[in-house]
């Protein structure tokens, strides 16, 4: 006896989108904070020395090509065939397909595993050719890296298994797991420090344990709706045949900003020590905004997208994409001017302890500045690339990427001479406005985003609204030496104070000028 096909699933509108991105913003922030509490107890511990940027080397090739293949073209490219599956085929044909993809995927992450950790030196020269010379920095980097880049393998089969959550929205599991990250790592920092000679050895194992457990707690939601796979390798079936096909140019789309922060990396490591920990700490909090709700609405939307497109419904998806655009822009733009506002009291607040030295706070607080100006681009990319991977478009995102990827490129070198690491950063926020700028333009040459009415109202509301924000916080803000002085309990309290008071003029000053929650919704 055969499975029936599934019935296609009933097209979320508006509303169930905004509750689905509410869902997913939520949990990310949660994760975000904790994420944030994580790095407040590494800079505490570790500091900008030689062996945090040892560390952040070793957790940030693992993490780049998580985010490049797992994040970024995987599901990219199985996204779309799962919904199409889920929309057209029947529950054991979606089975197999997550059987044969589970089991070639994992195959494959197991080789690049093996590999990573027998060539960790050259990985590490590759990465940090600055490193070179340096042999302490880079053995120890080395040492990390072999027992961090397992992670890749872990972390990459629990995007798989986020991806056909995700499809099934099931929204919440996914977009709470990388809060076990931070938990591992902050009890491995806690915990487990003084039963290692190099102390800094803790965080490496923190990241591999993570990965076990992430991996592990999604599994039950799996078998919950019958799709917990059961891996068998085969590159021969036809979806596995097709994701793989829309990889290939994938990988250079969506994770373009991934590469472009790479590239950061590599030429800091040729500055003074402190530079990659100082782009490391200005990423985090420039990340925030980002992953609280760039990336929740590019989240729930792909899999929308992706049903309106198997579905012939242009209308529905060019309403879909102009609404996630207008939620970023909601969220984006006064994200990006509080933190070029408050660059030096935020990274005092979290930073500034233990390890972290005056220097450390305004070299850091230069390039979240500096990063602060690519926020909202950052976060616009994850919603109009979905435009294109939900119509298995792969080929003009990569097109797009390589001219990205030589403008930044271009822009490092020539901006890191007068602004050392401030330089980089500047180079990947710009780089990623070019970014943003023809992934826009793109869509809407090709008819598929068309603007719904009321972009003039929307421009006016939110000006008002940004203008009530930078006034209040320029009124309220103390001066950088004063939060230097400041003890935490001092700080925290200023920091609170600025946050309530900035989100309450802005969001007062939205209502003023008429938005509602039903505008929202549209």
């Amino acid at each position: 006896m055969t499975d029936t096909p599934t019935p296609a699933t009933p097209e979320p509108k508006a509303p169930g989108l905004l509750r689905s991105g509410m869902v997913v913003s939520v949990m990310t922030l949660l994760s975000r904070v904790l994420g944030l509490v994580r790095d407040v107890v590494v800079a505490s511990y570790f500091g900008s020395k030689s062996e945090a940027d040892a560390f952040f080397i070793a957790f940030k090739i693992p993490n780049f090509l998580r985010r490049l293949f797992a994040e970024g073209a995987f599901a990219q490219a199985f996204v779309p065939v799962l919904s199409e599956y889920r929309a057209r085929r029947s529950l054991a044909e979606v089975k197999l397909l997550v059987d044969k993809v589970a089991g070639t995927l994992g195959l494959t992450l197991v080789a690049i595993t093996a590999l990573g950790v027998a060539g960790a030196p050259l990985l590490i020269t590759l990465f940090a050719p600055g490193f070179h010379g340096d042999d302490y920095k880079l053995g120890l980097a080395a040492d990390m890296l072999r027992i961090t880049f397992p992670y890749l393998l872990l972390i990459s089969l629990t995007a798989f298994c986020g991806s056909i959550l995700n499809s099934y929205n099931r929204f919440a599991v996914p977009a709470f797991t990388p809060v076990l990250l931070n938990l591992s790592m902050i009890g491995a920092t806690l915990c487990l420090t003084p039963y290692f000679d190099q102390p800094i050895m803790a965080l490496a194992w923190g990241v591999f344990i993570a990965g076990v457990v992430q991996l592990l707690f999604q599994l039950p939601f799996l078998a919950q709706i019958r799709l917990l796979p059961v891996p068998r390798p085969d590159r021969k079936h036809e979806g596995v045949k097709r994701i793989m096909t829309l990889m290939v140019p994938a990988l250079f789309g969506v994770s373009v900003s991934q590469i472009n922060l790479l590239l950061d990396t590599v030429l800091a490591s040729f500055l003074q020590t402190g530079s990659i920990s100082w782009l490391y700490y200005a990423d985090r909090l420039s990340e925030l905004p980002l992953g609280a709700f760039g990336i929740a609405i590019g989240t729930v939307i792909l899999p929308a997208l992706s049903r309106q497109h198997a579905g012939d419904n242009p209308q529905a998806f060019s309403a879909t994409l102009d609404w996630a655009v207008r939620m970023v822009l909601l969220i984006g733009v006064p994200a990006a001017l509080a933190l070029l506002l408050l660059a030096e009291p935020l990274i005092a607040t979290l930073f500034h302890y233990g390890a972290m030295t005056d220097r450390d706070v305004l070299q850091a607080a230069a390039a979240l500045r500096a990063y602060a100006l690519g926020v909202m681009t950052f976060m616009l990319i994850k919603v109009l690339a979905p435009g294109y991977f939900a119509r298995q478009d792969t080929k003009t995102p990569v097109k797009i990427a390589v001219v990205c990827m030589v403008v930044n490129m271009g822009l490092n070198l020539i901006l890191i001479w007068p602004l050392a690491h401030v330089g980089l950063a500047l180079a990947t926020s710009l780089a990623a406005l070019l970014n943003a700028g023809l992934l826009w333009w793109g869509l809407r040459k090709i008819g598929v985003y068309q603007t719904q009415p009321g972009w003039g109202l929307f421009w006016l509301r939110l000006l008002v609204a940004c203008a009530a924000l930078c006034a209040v916080l320029l009124w309220l803000a103390s001066d950088v030496d004063s939060w230097l002085a400041w003890g935490w309990q001092q700080r925290v309290w200023q920091m609170s104070l600025l946050v309530g008071a900035g989100i309450l003029a802005y969001l007062a000053s939205l209502l003023a000028c008429g938005l509602r929650l039903r505008d929202i919704r549209r």
